[in-house]
């Protein structure tokens, strides 16, 4: 299962869970205070941490990767599941320990739970000083100043025009070769379980040359692969009559033509043949053949695309509101095999025992699964969550232990189908960007392949930042292992 890779401490509950998490790096530039921002979730929030960081840097914060030392403690958020919301909450009855010791400390919530929970974390619970949303991160300097004189603070309004274009994030979330991109933000898809919608808005596109901007930045900094995220990318589409912020304008806009994603994904691709492109996430009812084709013309698109599914069955689909069936993803599996190869790498979510799931609608998910043939997958039980439609609407009547065993069942299918995906690769060339040392040995260096997948291989001379060749001679489930050849 995938795993995000970084060089200051990156920690996953399990292998089949995305509640990772990413704590800020040590860097004392003689600043006054200290800013301790530990991250939750998904890669957007790891995204938002560095804008966050950025914000406080110009106000006299430096970083510190110990929580004892700072003068400010923030939580960047996710509510995507119970589970992580309970991480969270103990993890800030951590931090209130802390504050008995040393009432100065400012405790803040940022994000999904900030958004959702709002003022009952201040007022309610009295657990944290400053609840923020993830529109609101410009005006934390302000929020931070009025805790300082005595007060609770809060902002969790939601923006319509927020993009955060024209601010450069700190890159915390990197080992100096990978880096993500935000290009817009929110989302406009009412999935019955999500709670995003909510927590993030609508969705907003950012200005494609401040995107670029970035990714050449990056490019002359030293870095070598980039990730484009946005809750949807596919729905990215960029006006001059949708930057509304301004930061990031043109002054002859109006000469400037709509940019959709297969644009943005060729602007992107064409700064340079040695910078690597991948992207995340992708949603079914979408992603167009003129990404598919857009891809397969520029080798330095990475041939890897996450493509949720959340279930096999079409009736729950329907509930789940994904505004697909079965068949439509099928042909959606079938465009990617077909233009992209069968060596081109594919994920999926999926969530056993959603509200009403028979015990022949989870087979359908198993049988789907076995059709698509997932390279890795990102697999739950169902967790209802406050003010979704879901909710609502549907009675959660699946029990626990059913739940469970669903789960482990698909975790097994995927588990199978991830390691016969990997012996078609053994025998096999494949180019590899290296990322760093591999976690098991230091005589080993690891990177990915174009379809996302772990490589392993001998250290030799080679460096963190160089592609290499790697002939791949074994494999686990999870990982390819082998040797350079050039």
């Amino acid at each position: 299962m995938e795993k995000v890779i970084s060089d200051i401490g990156i920690i996953s509950e399990n292998e089949n869970s995305k509640d990772n998490m990413l704590v800020s790096r040590d860097c004392d530039t003689g600043k006054k205070r200290k800013l301790y921002i530990e991250s939750y979730g998904c890669q957007m929030n790891f995204s938002d941490s560095e804008i966050v960081t950025s914000i406080l840097k110009k106000e006299d914060f430096d970083t510190t990767s110990q929580s004892e030392k700072a003068d400010l403690i923030l939580i960047n958020t996710c509510s995507i599941r119970e589970r992580a919301e309970q991480t969270v909450r103990n993890r800030l009855n951590h931090f209130n320990s802390l504050k008995k010791k040393r009432p100065d400390i400012t405790v803040g919530v940022l994000g999904c739970m900030a958004e959702r929970l709002k003022s009952k974390l201040l007022e309610e619970e009295k657990i944290v000083d400053l609840v923020v949303g993830p529109d609101a991160y410009r005006d934390l300097p302000n929020l931070v100043n009025k805790v300082d004189e005595g007060h609770k603070a809060v902002n969790t309004f939601l923006s319509r025009e927020e993009t955060y274009a024209d601010i450069t994030p700190v890159r915390l979330n990197s080992n100096g070769v990978t880096a993500f991109i935000s290009i817009m933000r929110g989302c406009d898809n009412m999935c019955s379980f999500c709670v995003v919608p909510f927590t993030r808005g609508r969705e907003r596109s950012r200005d494609p040359e401040s995107i670029v901007r970035e990714a050449r930045d990056l490019l002359d900094r030293g870095y070598r692969e980039i990730t484009l995220l946005g809750q949807n990318v596919d729905s990215y589409k960029w006006s001059p009559n949708s930057d509304l912020h301004g930061r990031a304008r043109i002054e002859r806009a109006d000469e400037r033509k709509v940019v959709n994603f297969a644009e943005l994904l060729e602007m992107v691709a064409k700064i340079d043949p040695g910078l690597r492109i991948r992207f995340s996430t992708s949603h079914p009812k979408d992603i167009t053949d003129d990404v598919l084709y857009t891809m397969k013309r520029f080798d330095n698109i990475c041939k890897y695309i996450h493509l949720p599914a959340q279930s096999g069955n079409s009736r729950v689909l329907k509930m789940m509101n994904r505004t697909y069936s079965r068949k439509w993803y099928i042909q959606k599996i079938d465009s990617i095999r077909t233009i992209l190869g069968e060596e081109c790498g594919i994920s999926s979510d999926m969530i056993a025992g959603f509200c009403t799931e028979t015990e022949e609608e989870h087979k359908d998910t198993i049988s789907l699964m076995e059709y698509a043939q997932y390279d890795f997958s990102y697999m739950f039980i169902y967790s209802e969550r406050p003010g979704t439609p879901a909710e609502k609407k549907f009675q959660d009547d699946v029990p626990l232990e059913t739940k469970k065993r669903r789960l482990n069942e698909i975790i097994a299918k995927q588990q199978e189908i991830s390691l016969a995906r990997n012996k078609k690769d053994v025998n096999k060339v494949h180019k590899v960007l290296i990322e760093g040392v591999s976690k098991r040995s230091g005589e080993h260096l690891q990177g990915r392949n174009s379809a996302n997948k772990v490589v392993v291989f001998p250290r030799k001379n080679h460096e963190k930042g160089q592609y290499v060749d790697v002939l791949v001679t074994d494999c686990t489930t999870a990982t390819l292992i082998g040797k350079t050849i050039n």
